[in-house]
């Protein structure tokens, strides 16, 4: 039989996969011993003296190590010297060490470093440090000072019950040894919490570096460090909200969008619209030495976690523009540091020495007042910030002198220019940008806060388009700065049409979302304030009350007739709120009167009775109206 062939002997089975070194534990990583450099001044030193001693030792010496051969030697060698000669048998346990550390220079260092208690000494206090420990390892932060005065009052009053054997009490040194040997991440986890223990002990890791413009482009809002006048009023109206975008490759900044308002998907989309299109800087009214040729469309966007980021509109708009929206973890800013840094060099290099600055703590202030010495006003702040990004920040180098982004910027736009928009795909992507929500589309248009909206051309979509009760609802755009129209997609042509406001006063002319909204609401205070709700509430308890009465009547009255028959004669009689309000004839009624209730009388019992006949009395009356 042919001897068997194992097919698979030659395949070995791979190693299990290396973890990289970044990630390696501490248990599992590999240590190299310490070496001369890691000691003082002082142990190096004298480690090498020993090592000069052995040296000049072992040249000399012909036979052992002993104390008839090194003794002669030694006092040869330190008879001019001051210093003090060692023993023979030092100098012996010097060379051993040497020898057996294979010549490391380390093992003739003294282990003066390893001196001292390695255990406590004091025994029987473990329970009241412990309970010490637990109250020093809370979120109150106490003290060390105040854990040991728990520490050795809780002793004190035990030993008052102890005849023989007293506790130990340490001292407050040797109780701040103890604490401060503890390990400092947990002391950190108990004291400050887990977010800032992992912040100030967790790895961290660089970013991978971005390789063209527009790669990587970091957003974020902050509240500026300074107070600004109005235009018009000349009067301190706060510190505005900067939103601001900056080019991870090249520290550029893209774009930027500066309001009063909160932070939001308005202040998110505009700054990110600014940032995409070309920038024209001839409406200035400044004259600035370089131009701004940072734009184009962007790859990935980096965002924290903030609700304006989390806005459905926001997802749509860039998936819309082929924008991936990349979220940062929970409450770890230094994900994305070049947008931080760059909002912390603004106040350090720009607002530094404006008048009106403000500090990030009330502390910080000390007796500077800004809202006195604020002197600019925010139209010139916006153009000076332009000509300190064009002129200033994008011209000079950076902190270590390693780049000037305009030139990075420059580079990079040679090697692989951003895509262009044209003026229809600017437009689109604007309207993209807008404000989306979906309103129902009725015969009158679509209503939008209180406001209509409607055309001939989209009058004539609702004749040529039938739609359906999911159809109907439409999807529309909003330009939150200017709601005198809004945008409607229409499915059926694949378009966004723009359809005006229907009021013709020129209330929406130039009017915003926010301004509409808070004239709303101001509107409402105000007839709120106008409105008598104690007049309100007594006339419908008038009401109410005259409703019971009349009730009480019908219910007891002599004759019951058929409400059918009374409304006849109530129509007939013309009962109304310029005519009477009954079908009773008064008790001095003139012949007339009589002979009309009667015939009235009559013409009711005649209509009731006749079975072939029927009379519209209420299309008659109409008519006759």
């Amino acid at each position: 039989m042919k001897d068997f062939e194992d097919e698979f002997a030659s395949f070995s089975i791979s190693d299990k996969a290396v973890a990289p070194l970044e990630y390696i534990k501490l248990e599992d990583a590999e240590l190299i011993n310490r070496d001369l450099d890691t000691f003082t001044d002082f142990l190096k030193e004298n480690a090498l003296h020993k090592y000069q001693i052995i040296s000049v030792l072992e040249k000399r010496i012909t036979h052992g190590w002993t104390q008839k051969n090194l003794d002669p030697m030694l006092d040869e060698l330190f008879a001019n010297t001051k210093e003090k000669r060692p023993n023979w048998r030092t100098v012996a346990r010097w060379r051993k060490s040497y020898i057996e550390s294979n010549g490391d220079l380390v093992s003739l260092v003294p282990k003066k470093h390893k001196m001292g208690n390695r255990v406590n000494r004091s025994a029987g206090d473990e329970t009241f440090f412990e309970d010490a420990l637990s109250r020093f390892l809370d979120s109150k932060r106490p003290s060390i000072a105040t854990a040991y005065q728990y520490y050795k009052d809780a002793i004190t009053i035990e030993n008052s019950t102890i005849v023989d054997g007293a506790i130990p009490i340490i001292s407050y040194t040797a109780f701040a040894k103890r604490i401060k040997s503890l390990p400092p991440y947990q002391v950190a986890v108990a004291r400050h919490g887990k977010f800032l223990a992992d912040k100030w002990f967790a790895f961290c890791s660089s970013h991978i570096p971005p390789t063209r413009i527009l790669e990587r482009v970091e957003i974020d809002h902050s509240p500026l460090d300074l107070i600004l006048l109005d235009d018009e009023l000349s009067i301190p109206i706060g510190r505005p909200y900067l939103t601001l975008l900056i080019d991870v490759f090249s520290g550029c900044v893209l774009g930027f969008h500066l309001s009063y308002k909160s932070p939001s998907y308005v202040s998110v989309s505009k700054a990110i619209v600014h940032a995409v299109k070309p920038k024209s800087l001839a409406h200035l009214s400044i004259k600035l030495q370089n131009n701004w040729p940072c734009f184009g469309k962007i790859e990935n966007l980096v965002v924290d976690n903030g609700a304006e980021f989390w806005s459905k509109s926001l997802e749509h708009a860039c998936q819309e523009a082929g924008i991936n929206i990349q979220y940062n973890p929970v409450r770890k800013p230094w994900l994305k540091p070049f947008v931080e840094r760059f909002f912390g060099m603004i106040s350090e290099c720009f607002l530094s020495e404006m008048p009106g600055k403000t500090f990030p703590n009330i502390l910080a202030r000390e007796d500077y007042n800004p809202k006195k010495d604020a002197i600019m006003r925010f139209s010139t702040f916006t153009e000076e910030f332009q000509r300190w990004i064009v002129d200033v920040f994008h011209q000079n180098t950076n902190s270590r002198e390693t780049r000037i982004p305009i030139n990075r910027w420059q580079q990079g736009f040679d090697v692989l220019p951003p895509l262009e928009m044209s003026s229809d795909e600017e437009e689109r992507f604007k309207v993209l940008m807008f404000i989306s929500d979906k309103k129902k589309l009725t015969r009158n248009g679509i209503k939008f806060k209180e406001l209509m909206y409607d055309s001939t051309a989209l009058s004539d979509y609702r004749k040529r388009y039938p739609q359906t009760a999911e159809s109907i609802k439409k999807l529309i755009k909003i330009d939150p700065d200017d709601i005198s129209s809004i945008y409607v997609f229409l499915a059926e042509l694949e378009r966004y049409l723009k359809v005006p406001c229907t009021d013709k006063s020129g209330y929406v002319n130039g009017l915003s979302l926010h301004e509409h909204k808070v004239i709303k609401q101001y509107n409402r205070e105000l007839m709120r304030e106008q409105r008598d709700d104690l007049g309100l509430a007594k006339a419908r308890m008038a009401i109410h009350e005259r409703i019971r009465q009349e009730q009480e009547a019908f219910i007891t009255s002599n004759g019951k007739r058929k409400i059918s028959r009374i409304k006849k004669q109530a129509q007939l009689m013309d009962i109304s709120n310029t005519g009477q309000g009954t079908i009773k004839a008064t008790k001095d009624t003139s012949v007339q009167s009589s002979i009309q209730q009667s015939t009235i009388s009559n013409i009711t019992a005649s209509v009731e009775s006749s079975n072939s006949v029927s009379i519209d009395w209420d299309g008659e009356l109409e008519a006759f109206d």
